[in-house]
């Protein structure tokens, strides 16, 4: 029996053992030492189901004692092996030719296997392993292909490790039982449970390291910080983990004839605590783990090497249980402390002999993240406070009965009691990777409610972070030809933004002593938030299938690598501002949401996008250069409630963004191209830029509100109310050639402005009133009653037919080069219908006044005045600046190469039509305003009808070249002297009416006029026009003046196609008088406001600004 016993021993060790022969084996005993063993690297790469990337380059054993039980108890009892120590080297494969070898090594020694369930697999299954210590040591290449740094190395040493068989229930029995469970189940079972008491992670700096450009530049040697201040010095290593024990669980399936089928590997451990964890280590830790990804994914390695792999296992399942981490980050000017609760790693490996399948799933139950160096200590990231409905946790279909579990009493063992996870993440990926149209990866990411804060020192350093550590490039994991879809799901987030965190501090220091700053923050609600990006995706709101430029994209179209398409999400989009007294009352009523003052709210938000290449081949660079690109952004909703406080203080947020963005920016900024050349954007342009794109924005309603500044939420009093309907907007690109055209659609169909009415309010003159809130005129609401001001025909919006409010088209051929300034034309056509104008210049200028536009003494008011400084010194003043569009250096000899790109000047060819169509001027004087407050019953007449009005049908403006010029048999013509050669002005339908009277006893003429008016009003056409038209044709003079356009009236035209008649007493004489006076008074008053504001008085001169203030005072009472 001992001989038997020797044999198995030998069979099994020769199995597992390098060059072994059989006079190293020699039993003393029941007792058999060996020394200095090489353990088959690709044996044990195959029995633990490493990944086909990781190579096991060393595995020795120090001393190795084998202890036999007696021969009676041979079939019970284990034998026992202990291990004094185990060097264990893994390094990354990036050698295909060492992989065909290790393969065909591979092959040889599990051909044995297979054969049957003997006896000495038997006596291997049942061994009970103790090894003291296990040095593994993991190197990994990924990491420096992706970022171009070096990754470091992982140390992990594990002490007291234990290894022995049990039944199916975990529980430790002789072997007999043990086996029993395996009877008439068509498969050999075997359980093992792994113990160790100690487990420490070391990260170790490569040797590559100390070469690396970015560490090796650091300016301060003695505080060892880089130009942009952060700690990347990484030298002499540190420790990640230290002191953590744990158990795992494995099933191994066999097949009756002892061929591998599945392996089952489940890892709990109850906490893992990390409590101190230097900068530098921090980015190598990322670094590690960026290159440990990049390797488990990636799927350029040989096919046949993934034999080594899928002979222990057909299938195979390893998952990781942590009960809690504690990862706290320490340095001298800052400390993060991770808390993370419930981690479940799971990865499900299947395959076919062909290809390999992978599933990964990570849940984390929860999430905290805080910054402990700031005071007081904040939490940036959580899980958000507010009640979140049970729902149960979605499964993509693609995880679905993906790998029923291998232990065969399924998953009632197994329950991982955390409810629906805070974050979900399920990720199948297929090597290699497959051609298209199948999917080489989809990833599947589902989220709970977050709330996160963003310090601006936290936010950088996070950054900062992640910058280092985080950044693979596409190829490094997936070839180029690849496809993948991923899909993020949040369900609710509230993004947090303090302006400055010392007020923080302040207010929560001492809440009755709040600084003299209305806002101290800002909070940004988003909920249902969808992110998708997949070739597959059936963008709806860009309507590709009606695009021929993106028939590529179109549904029935193969997909592959040279198409890309995201689409966002989200039904509700709030940002809202906190206040002061805001706070008190969240700290009065602990609701984190009290006391937000909501200034923009969103319903229904969707962003698409779609992107082509113009060869077919990869897309590599987002935008695609020489590329087709499609984008669209749809709102069925927006709102916005601002005041004068809540602009500048968004404008403060915006510099604070571009402050932080502008670091976050230089700290990504890739340091080797610090150096690169420059070129003319013209060039840039032609090489890099899509030969076809379009860009439309949509927002169906349209509610824009502007108050007057209040410190008390709720009781803002709105001053105007600007509302629209079905906005649309389109702006494309095209590429011609030589040239480039640029396209511009606008759409608005319905517009309506209104603005506080009050007592008085008209009747401000030279800021001798003043309109203040207890002269409002209240609604039952509260508010104050608005005055509309600016609205479209009602009788108009009911005829869908008829023309939109807005409707304009433009089209700007441009070439890349000046000597094609033949090619450079503008076209542009506008129409605007509909429009009804009512209040008077008075009553502009009064709410001019009102909203402090203008001051006591007629110029700019104080508020104005300070906005506008403001304005130019913040950030805005950088959209408004005119910048080069040449980045161009001297060369040596002082010129400039390829000054002439870009630089077109007016365009050549241009063609402007403008028209106003069916448009009439209310004439409303402080009676008539007043009159119509007091008089509810006089609802017989429209608004317009109250009051002295103009009305027109059509204004057309049209501007071009002279038609002679584009004649030349498609020969090349010189560039034009003037762009503009003629202009039509062209008026019809304008006619001037008087009110109706209260009575409505009006003159029979005057009714046939109205009946007149209400035709205009409403855009019907009749057989015999009303009113006046005029039309006047303006032409360049043929006389040339040096330096001067001269322009000449070449005719006009009046045209009256039915008899006028004008009746008229001498009090509606007076009354238009004093009406006309007045409006001339204010838009005197306005222009000089104006000019002031422009700082023009010492050009203008003081005397003129006077004559502005006083127009009215020519015109007298006939």
């Amino acid at each position: 029996m001992e001989s038997i016993i020797a044999k198995a021993l030998e069979y099994t060790l020769k199995y597992w053992l390098k060059s072994f022969s059989r006079d190293q084996f020699k039993l003393q005993g029941r007792t058999a030492q060996l020394y200095n063993l090489d353990i088959n690297g690709d044996v044990l790469h195959a029995s633990i189901g490493l990944p086909p990337a990781l190579n096991v380059s060393t595995a020795r054993v120090g001393k190795l004692e084998i202890m036999l039980p007696s021969v009676s108890y041979v079939q019970t009892e284990p034998i026992v092996v202990q291990i004094d120590k185990l060097d264990v080297v893994l390094e990354e494969n990036v050698d295909s030719e060492n992989s065909r070898s290790s393969c065909s090594a591979q092959s040889s020694t599990s051909s044995s296997k297979g054969s049957g369930y003997g006896f000495a697999d038997k006596i291997a299954d049942g061994m009970t392993i103790e090894v003291g210590v296990v040095n593994l040591l993991i190197e990994t290449q990924g990491g420096a292909e992706a970022s171009g740094r070096a990754s470091p190395l992982a140390s992990v040493t594990i002490r007291n490790l234990l290894l022995y068989t049990t039944n199916e229930n975990w529980q430790v029995v002789n072997l007999k039982e043990a086996r029993d469970f395996s009877n008439n189940k068509k498969f050999i079972y075997v359980f093992k449970k792994l113990e160790w008491a100690s487990l420490s992670v070391d990260l170790l700096p490569h040797p590559d390291m100390f070469t690396d450009a970015c560490l090796a530049s650091s300016n301060n040697e003695g505080t060892k910080h880089d130009d942009d201040g952060a700690k990347r010095l990484f030298f002499g290593g540190e420790r990640f983990l230290e002191g953590i024990s744990g158990e795992a669980f494995i099933t191994v399936q066999r097949t009756e004839q002892n061929a591998p089928l599945g392996l089952e590997v489940r890892l709990h451990v109850t906490e893992a605590v990390c409590p101190s964890l230097s900068e530098p280590g921090l980015r190598a830790l990322l670094r590690f783990f960026t290159g440990l990804y990049v390797c488990l994914n990636r799927g350029d390695v040989d096919p046949k090497a993934r034999q080594r792999s899928t002979e222990a296992a057909g299938r195979s399942i390893v998952s990781i249980v942590i009960d809690h981490i504690f990862l706290c980050i320490k340095d001298a000017d800052f400390r993060l402390e991770l808390l993370m609760q419930s981690l479940l790693f799971f990865r499900a490996s299947v395959s076919n002999g062909e290809d390999v399948k992978n599933l990964s799933r990570i849940m984390v139950g929860g999430l905290f993240l805080r910054d402990t160096f700031s005071h007081p200590p904040c939490t940036l990231i959580q899980p958000s406070m507010q009640a979140v409905a049970p729902e149960s946790l979605h499964v993509p279909e693609f995880g679905e009965n993906f790998c029923p579990s291998i232990y065969p009493l399924g998953d009632q063992l197994w329950q991982f009691n955390m409810g629906v996870p805070l974050i979900c993440l399920h990720s199948l990926q297929i090597k290699p990777s497959p051609a298209p149209p199948s999917f080489a990866s989809q990833t599947v990411i589902d989220c709970q409610p977050l709330m996160i804060s963003l310090q601006e020192e936290s936010c950088f350093r996070i950054s900062s972070f992640l910058a280092d550590g985080i950044v693979v490039n596409p190829g490094a994991v997936l070839p180029d030809f690849s496809i993948n879809s991923f899909i993020f799901n949040l369900k609710e987030f509230d993004l947090i933004v303090p302006i400055d965190a010392g007020k923080n501090a302040d207010f929560a220091g001492n809440i009755n002593n709040y600084p003299s700053s209305l806002f101290y923050g800002a909070r940004l609600h988003v909920e249902d938030l969808y992110f998708s990006q997949s070739p597959s995706i059936k963008c709806k709101l860009l309507n590709l299938e009606k695009d021929p430029a993106c028939f590529s994209l179109w549904e029935y179209q193969p997909i592959d690598a040279s198409q890309r398409k995201w689409t966002t999400q989200a039904s509700h989009l709030s940002l809202s501002l906190e206040t002061c007294s805001g706070l008190k009352m969240q700290k009065s009523s602990m609701d984190w949401s009290a006391g937000l003052w909501q200034c923009i709210e969103l319903q229904e938000i969707c962003f698409e996008a779609a992107m082509v290449t113009a060869d077919g081949g990869p897309l590599l660079n987002v935008p695609p250069p020489e590329g087709v690109v499609r984008i669209g952004v749809a709102c069925q909703q927006f709102s916005s409630n601002a005041s004068v406080d809540q602009l500048f203080f968004v404008l403060d947020i915006y510099a604070y963004f571009g402050r932080v963005s502008e670091k976050i920016r230089k700290v990504g900024k890739n340091k080797t191209n610090r150096h690169k050349i420059k070129e003319p954007i013209g060039e840039k342009l032609m090489k890099k830029i899509p030969s076809d794109t379009a860009v439309s924005l949509a927002v169906n309603k349209l509610h824009l509100r502007f108050l007057e500044s209040s410190s008390t939420i709720g009781q803002e009093m709105p001053l105007v109310h600007f509302a629209g309907d079905e906005l649309f907007l389109k702006v494309s690109h095209l590429t011609l050639g030589g040239a480039f055209a640029v396209s511009t659609t606008l759409h608005w169909e319905n517009i309506h402005i209104s603005c506080v009415d009050g007592e008085g309010l008209s009747s401000f003159v030279n800021g001798t009133d003043t309109l203040g809130v207890q002269n409002l005129l209240a609604a039952s609401n509260g508010h104050p009653l608005m005055r509309a001001i600016f609205w479209i025909d009602k009788e108009r919006k009911d005829k869908p037919r008829l023309d939109p409010f807005l409707d304009i088209s433009i089209v700007h051929v441009m070439p890349y080069n000046v000597q094609d300034v033949e090619c450079h034309s503008l076209n542009i056509s506008a129409k605007i219908s509909g429009v009804r104008l009512g209040g008077g210049m008075n009553y502009t200028e009064s709410l001019l006044h009102q909203f402090g536009m203008l001051g006591p003494d007629g110029g700019p008011g104080e508020g104005l005045s300070k906005g506008l400084k403001k304005l130019s010194s913040g950030p805005l003043a950088k959209l408004f600046r005119a910048s080069p569009l040449m980045e161009t250096e001297p060369e040596e000899n002082g010129s400039i190469e390829d000054a002439g790109i870009l630089k077109l000047g007016m365009p050549d060819d241009v063609d402007v039509s403008f028209e106003l169509k069916n448009w009439l001027f209310a004439l409303e004087g402080t009676g008539e305003m007043r009159d119509e407050r007091l008089t509810d019953n006089f609802n017989d007449f429209s608004r317009e009808e109250k009051c002295w009005h103009t009305t027109f049908k059509s204004l057309k403006v049209k501007a071009k070249n002279s038609q002679t010029a584009n004649m030349n048999g498609g020969r090349l013509c010189k560039a034009r002297k003037y762009p503009v050669e003629s202009i039509m002005v062209s008026i019809e339908g304008l006619q001037a009416l008087k009110p109706r009277s209260r009575s409505g006893a009006s003159h029979p003429n005057m009714r046939e006029n109205y009946r007149v008016d209400k035709h205009a009003m409403t855009g019907e056409t009749t057989d015999a026009g009303e009113g006046v038209d005029v039309e006047a044709c303006l032409v360049i003079s043929d006389d040339e003046i040096p330096e001067e356009t001269s322009w000449v009236v070449e005719n006009i035209r009046f045209i009256v196609k039915q008899p006028i008649e004008a009746v008229v007493t001498k009090d509606e004489l007076e009354h238009l008088v004093v009406l006309c006076k007045s409006e001339v008074d204010s838009m005197g008053r306005i222009a000089a406001g104006v000019l002031r504001l422009l700082k023009l008085e010492e050009s203008i001169g003081l005397a003129t600004l006077d004559q502005l203030s006083n127009l009215g005072t020519g015109i007298t009472v006939p």
